[in-house]
């Protein structure tokens, strides 16, 4: 099995399909116990069954693949929005890992950021000594401007208290009296990826803003993106800013974090919004999230402690979009410009172009609550009617908004929301009541493999696809990749099952 010649090294699709490494397979299930491959077609074929989807929905006490992340990759993602942020992740070295990984593999970027290193001693006698050295390293290595904490489940269970750890740290001369670590409690045992991103927001603002308050307005918005996996929308927004002559802040940008120019020098620290930004946002006209859920917190954080108006618009497809901009238009004052109300048309007009595709379209759909909401929004205008919609960090108010946008729409009649369930309950649904359309991240790729129903990949994370955080989903530019990645997957399906010549290619779509 030895492989001498480095000019015939196998790559991983090809290597585990030769004959030695078959036979090892077929060897090794003799020390397993499995079943006969009979039985295991059997026990198959039944978990697609109604009786079998009735158990499946009965349990409570196992998630069986959860469409959701933990609280603290939430919490570095967001801080990882400002200039010369370090995250710090006050646990073990493998939950960092796990954190940088997911959002490399992503993003295909690299990304930084540190752990205090705890390990089985500070389970038992706290962490606070790995908070002095690791925030004294981090500062010495690394050199970053601000250093943003969030705790993992070890440092939570053991009740290690950031804001007091902090303070002894600088005590300790680890970093100086007035340098900035703000901090947040993101315990991965209970809320979600948008949960750790909106605790962290409030943390970083709370930080900044401390005794920044002027009795002059700065003239500017405040913009918070939320848990927004796509890059592109952050530029999308601030070049629709720029187009109408907005005075803004990004809260946080962390647009170039996730996808930095190659320039010959890797750079650190690529988030754009500056420390003197985010302190000063504190006296903007208001604020503005792009999601509800993954900034609740902060929200109101901001409305009561700062006195500033806050709304919610997602500008997703053209009822989102048109919505953000009339709000955008009356709060400033300025026009929404001609090359705008050009891109709408464009966004309509091929929304036409493609529309017998998409009508009665049956759609499964999961992800996070303000993305599922935008894709509901889109899908309705569109004609197709969502089904299934699987939502694992679901909540009531979430449950109440997206039944209230489901109900405005005929095509929304036949939807059931089914908050808190995993991709295994998504599994049951597709085989006891088919769809045609799946919208989901890449951990979709085995439901659609397993169900046959064609899979548009939109969401996070995406592993198995390159670029597509590239690709904005707001605006009317956004409206037009939605429309291209969901009827081009539709008709892809169709090429698919229509390839045999003579048989099932009767309908001649190319002519010369």
């Amino acid at each position: 099995m030895a492989q001498n010649d480095l000019n015939k090294v196998a790559d991983h699709f090809d290597l585990f399909h030769q004959p030695e490494y078959q036979t090892l397979f077929e060897n090794k299930k003799q020390f397993e116990g499995r079943h006969s491959d009979e039985e295991i077609a059997r026990v198959v074929e039944w978990t697609k069954t109604w009786e079998y989807r009735e158990k499946n929905f009965s349990r409570e006490a196992l998630t069986v693949n959860p469409a959701k992340a933990c609280q603290p990759l939430g919490a570095i993602f967001a801080a990882a929005g400002f200039e010369g942020t370090l995250p710090f992740v006050h646990g073990s070295q493998g939950c960092v890992a796990y954190f940088r990984s997911h959002l490399t593999r992503n993003y295909k970027e690299p990304f930084s950021a540190v752990s205090s290193s705890m390990t089985e001693d500070a389970a038992v006698f706290g962490g606070l000594q790995n908070m002095i050295e690791g925030l004294a390293n981090s500062y010495a290595l690394y050199k970053p401007k601000m250093i943003a904490l969030c705790t993992t489940c070890m440092a939570e269970v053991i009740g290690d208290d950031l804001g007091a750890f902090i303070t002894n740290s600088k005590q300790a001369g680890s970093v100086p009296v007035d340098f900035p670590v703000p901090f947040a409690h993101t315990p991965s045992f209970v809320g979600s990826h948008v949960t750790g991103y909106d605790n962290m927001m409030k943390g970083i603002l709370t930080c900044l803003t401390k005794d920044k308050k002027t009795e002059t307005k700065n003239g500017k918005w405040n913009f918070i993106p939320g848990f927004d996996a796509y890059t592109s929308n952050i530029r999308e927004l601030k070049r629709i800013f720029n187009l109408m002559g907005v005075n803004y802040t990004v809260l946080a940008d962390n647009s170039d974090s996730f996808d930095a120019p190659n320039e010959g020098e890797f750079v650190m620290y690529n988030g754009l919004t500056t420390l003197e930004e985010g302190a000063d946002s504190i006296n903007a006209e208001g604020t503005i999230a792009l999601q509800a859920y993954s900034t609740e917190k902060t929200l109101n954080y901001i409305n009561s402690e700062w006195g500033q108006e806050t709304a919610v618009y997602r500008p997703v497809g053209i009822r989102g979009t048109d919505e953000f901009l009339q709000a955008l238009s009356k709060i400033t004052g300025q026009p929404i410009p001609r090359e705008l109300e050009i891109e709408r048309g464009r966004a309509i007009d091929a929304m036409n172009d493609s529309q017998s595709w998409l009508h009665g379209k049956r759609v499964a759909m999961y992800g996070d609550p303000d993305l599922v909401m935008g894709l509901i929004s889109f899908l309705l205008e569109v004609g197709a009617e969502p089904v299934h919609i699987v939502v694992s960090n679901s909540n009531e108010k979430f449950e109440a908004e997206a039944k209230a946008l489901l109900a405005s729409s005929p095509y929304g009649a036949n939807a059931t929301i089914w908050g808190g369930k995993d991709l295994w309950h998504l599994r049951s649904l597709l085989f006891t009541e088919p769809v045609d359309l799946l919208i989901g991240n890449s951990y979709a790729k085995y439901l659609w493999r397993d169900t046959g129903v064609p899979l548009v990949r939109i969401g996070y994370p995406i592993f198995d696809r390159h670029h597509m955080h590239r690709y904005p989903i707001y605006g009317y530019q956004g409206a037009l990749n939605l429309l291209n990645w969901i009827v081009n997957t539709i008709l892809d399906d169709l090429d698919h099952r229509t390839d045999i010549p003579g048989k099932t290619d009767i309908s001649f779509d190319l002519i010369r």
